[in-house]
């Protein structure tokens, strides 16, 4: 929070990726697997709009839709709003790379997780 009360710039980036975690952990997606043959999605970019003052406290809700995928990458928008309203404090997008953690590269992103992403 700043001196004005608004909720600081940097947290939006925190909610989104809140949300992108509760995105793919439902989906059985386990974040804490430290196993050697580990993937997953990794930032690559993020832009946020901001729409609106948000003042501390505040209650929010995150939508999250998967808008492009690519080869080795994906594409996330995100909307941010006031709980139990349609009034968008701000919007944004990310683009993740499919990662290979132990090698430390970019791979073909796994059939399964593809059929989910691209699922409406």
């Amino acid at each position: 929070m700043d001196a004005m009360g608004h909720v600081n710039n940097i947290v939006y980036l925190q909610y989104l990726e809140c949300a992108r975690v509760g995105f793919f952990e439902g989906k059985g997606w386990n974040s804490r697997d430290a196993s050697p043959t580990r993937q997953g999605p990794v930032v690559v970019s993020q832009t946020f709009n901001y729409r609106r003052q948000l003042y501390y406290p505040a209650d929010l809700e995150v939508g999250v839709a998967c808008t492009e995928v690519r080869r080795r990458s994906f594409v996330q928008s995100y909307g941010l709003f006031r709980k139990g309203s349609v009034e968008l404090i701000g919007d944004g997008s990310g683009v993740f790379a499919w990662l290979d953690y132990a090698a430390g590269k970019a791979v073909e992103i796994p059939p399964d997780v593809r059929a989910y992403l691209t699922r409406a």
